[in-house]
């Protein structure tokens, strides 16, 4: 199939699941990475730069220590993946290599993504890797040392925080489904693919069966998430079946597959990308109505005389989730202030904070600058 595409040297993050690469006896599918690498090679001679997620570590070595099923218990899940991966790696060194390509391991985990040094530096690292001809990042999760404190959780996650690190314009999702369907609500067998999702509200979130794979954690309620963080940094997301053969090569070539879920608004800048999606929220501050409406309509910085409430334990320079007098997120920044300093000084005049506290950081709790409108 011919390709048709005005992209030029733009970035694509694919993200490959458990279900697209395992066997049903467990393993991996060697015409499936086939298949993924030949779509790859082609797309990239179109003047692509891609970039894979790809799980799979951890199924590959369920086969090889000859497991029935996903182990429940995380060192056995660490066990699993540290052998599967080079298995994973060396399949995918295999079938690029038969394209004169290049494949490049990335195992992060979530701390890699918090901190700012670490976040820069996979960032860094990334693309210079893109700048090298013929070379294929290709990332997952460092399972091997990730605890449930450090942990994206699962692929798709960490998929749409890629998608942010590298800047992409496009979060491909290559699941075992054809895209987002939406079911009959008198018989449940019957079932449409929806084919454009302009915005994820609530009525389209509830159309998630998170029902993970025998050898993956995904479901679509997290596939959804991964679009949510991706459309909202100003990132396209498409959820395509990655067990039909050449299904990128058909979506390039504009013939209509999958759901594609549309970002209306243009990308923010890294930096506040990385506050808004790539961190996790330590704590709430809750603000009431007079000054939600001056930090979304006046992109004003967050004073301490708006805010009404908090939850949560966390320090300066923390990320913290902004919400309505509603519990509703609207905003993500970093604090200035500790929860501890906040309990004494929320509802206070600006004037007063170096009375209350002896000391003053700051005027604002969250400068316009660390704060984010999601």
């Amino acid at each position: 199939m011919s390709i048709k595409m005005e992209n030029k040297s733009k970035i694509i993050v694919v993200k490959i699941g458990s279900s697209v690469l395992a066997k049903e006896g467990g393993g991996l599918d060697d015409s499936r990475i086939q298949n993924i690498a030949g779509q790859i090679d082609a797309l990239r001679k179109k003047g692509l730069d891609v970039v894979l997620v790809s799980s799979g570590a951890i199924a590959a070595g369920i086969k090889l220590l000859k497991l029935d099923s996903r182990p429940e218990s995380l060192p056995q899940i660490q066990a699993c993946a540290a052998i599967g991966q080079a298995e994973m790696m060396k399949k995918y060194d295999e079938h690029f290599k038969q394209h004169g390509l290049q494949v490049a391991q990335v195992l992060l985990t979530q701390d890699d993504i918090n901190n700012r040094g670490r976040y820069l530096n996979a960032r860094n690292t990334l693309l210079a890797l893109l700048t090298h001809e013929g070379v294929i990042p290709i990332i997952n999760e460092n399972d091997t040392v990730s605890t449930e404190e450090i942990k994206f959780g699962d692929n798709d996650r960490l998929s749409s925080l890629v998608a942010n690190l590298v800047g992409a314009d496009k979060l491909i999702i290559m699941s075992d489904v054809d895209g987002l369907y939406k079911f009959d609500q008198k018989d449940k067998t019957k079932k449409q693919i929806i084919k454009k999702v302009e915005n994820i509200t609530d009525e389209i979130e509830n159309l998630a069966l998170d029902e993970g794979s025998k050898f993956g954690v995904g479901g679509m309620a997290t596939k959804l998430q991964a679009a949510k963080i991706a459309t909202n940094a100003g990132i396209e997301c498409v959820i395509l079946n990655g067990g039909k053969k050449d299904i990128l090569l058909e979506f390039f070539g504009n013939v209509e597959v999958g759901t594609v879920f549309v970002s209306k608004q243009p990308k923010i800048g890294a930096r506040k990308r990385w506050i808004a999606y790539s961190l996790k929220s330590s704590g709430q501050i809750k603000v009431d109505k007079g000054a939600k409406e001056v930090l979304v309509k006046k992109n004003r910085s967050l004073l301490a005389s708006g805010i009404i409430g908090y939850s949560g334990k966390f320090d300066v320079g923390d990320s913290v989730s902004i919400t309505d007098e509603n519990d509703k997120e609207f905003a993500r920044g970093l604090t200035n202030y500790s929860s501890s300093e906040l309990n004494k000084i929320m509802g206070r005049n600006t004037k007063d904070i170096e009375r209350i506290l002896g000391y003053k950081y700051y005027d604002e709790v969250i400068h316009r600058d660390n704060l984010v409108i999601l």
